[in-house]
């Protein structure tokens, strides 16, 4: 079990609540009991110092149940409206029952767009970091009620025809936006305890796999059948889990109970623990050397020694000069005066902002401005610092 020893050191973590986990078939709807269970887990969780993020399903099987719909319904207008209805109260359940253990949580809806154009990322990469230093769990789902892929999709497989895996699913997105913000770990929960041999509702002789170190063509065709959840089922998971391990973002795949979830978590042979490795933070790489540098913020020396000592923000007021001319989100130097490098960071606003707020007190900038999107120049999760 050595891939499983680093699970309880993960502190940053992305849990994914598929289909079948948040709804249950006998009762035609929510999961109320299994939904609390897993609520009071993530809230143990953070009590211990974690930090939770949350990618749920349910939003269309919530609308079903509210519009009186008899069955799941297959006409793509008919989906979308059922997300909008049961989007709301799928984040008032989740409101009601964080609520109950005394955690904040904030709803954050998204497109796969949303994760493949640098200045919302930039701004959605923010957002919720704030939020996790607030302490408060974002619960996060694809924005079901404009965006089509996953519900074309969806409606395609339930029709029987074999697709490969796509990431217009939740587990591509949890993947994605585990990857965006750094995260330590991945969980998929499902409906099962983990990738088996075979199907075990079909094949007594199923065995659980318990660790893989990377996913490949073997672990793909054991996938088959393995679940009945969500869009894409364990092959979709198996998608996911292949695009994390890329960066070396270990992924954990368990069956979705809240104290399963806690066991797995601490290190227990529980679920299927894929990949893993030497940690590659893709965002901060692109940072630090993907990307040629559209300007420089030079900044005073009291500015300097807060950002390489205490791992501080750039704010405006330690900016005496601007060099070059660059976009909002765009890559951009820090220097002294002399011209040395210390760090590299993504710019919130452009330069001629820059240069209208430079010196000048974070209180002041919507008057220089006419608006204010942050105080900081630079906040320090999206900036490397080269002078270590």
């Amino acid at each position: 079990m050595q891939l499983r020893s680093a699970l309880a050191d993960a502190r940053r973590i992305v849990v994914k609540m598929g289909s079948h986990v948040v709804t249950d078939p006998s009762v035609g709807g929510i999961a109320l009991g299994r939904i609390h269970g897993l609520v009071e887990a993530l809230a143990v969780l953070q009590r211990q110092g974690k930090q939770v993020l949350v990618v749920s399903s349910g939003a269309v099987a919530m609308g079903k149940v509210a519009l009186g719909l008899p069955r799941r319904p297959i006409s793509l207008g008919l989906r979308q409206a059922c997300a909008a209805v049961g989007q709301g109260q799928l984040i008032a359940l989740y409101t009601q029952a964080f609520g109950l253990m005394g955690v904040k949580v904030a709803q954050v809806l998204l497109t796969q767009e949303d994760l493949g154009d640098r200045d919302r990322l930039l701004c959605l990469r923010t957002t919720l970091m704030r939020l996790l230093e607030l302490r408060v769990v974002p619960v996060i789902n694809e924005n079901d009620s404009v965006s089509v892929r996953e519900l074309v999709e969806h409606r395609a497989l339930a029709g029987g025809e074999r697709q490969p895996p796509v990431f217009g699913d939740n587990d591509g997105l949890s993947a994605r936006l585990a990857l965006a913000v750094d995260a330590d770990l991945l969980v998929l929960l499902t409906d099962v305890d983990g990738l088996f041999t075979a199907n075990p509702s079909a094949d007594p002789t199923a065995r659980r796999i318990p660790e893989l170190e990377a996913v490949d063509e073997a672990a793909i065709e054991m996938a088959a059948g393995t679940s009945a959840a969500g869009t894409g089922g364990m092959a979709s998971k198996l998608a996911a889990a292949a695009l994390a391990g890329r960066s070396g973002l270990p992924v954990l795949i368990a069956r979705g109970d809240g104290a399963n979830l806690l066991r797995a978590i601490s290190g227990e042979d529980v679920g299927t623990r894929i990949g893993g490795g030497p940690r590659r933070s893709q965002h901060r790489r692109e940072i630090a050397v993907g990307a040629v540098a559209r300007g420089a913020l030079i900044a005073n020396e009291g500015a300097i020694s807060a950002l390489v000592e205490r791992k501080a923000s750039l704010l405006p007021i330690g900016v005496v000069r601007v060099e070059g001319e660059f976009a909002r989100g765009e890559l951009v130097e820090v220097r002294d005066a002399s011209g040395r490098v210390h760090g590299r960071g993504l710019v919130n606003y452009d330069a001629g902002e820059c240069r209208a707020i430079a010196g000048r007190h974070s209180s002041e900038i919507a008057g220089l401005l006419g608006w204010q999107g942050y105080d900081e120049v630079i906040t320090r999760d999206n900036l490397v610092i080269t002078d270590l």
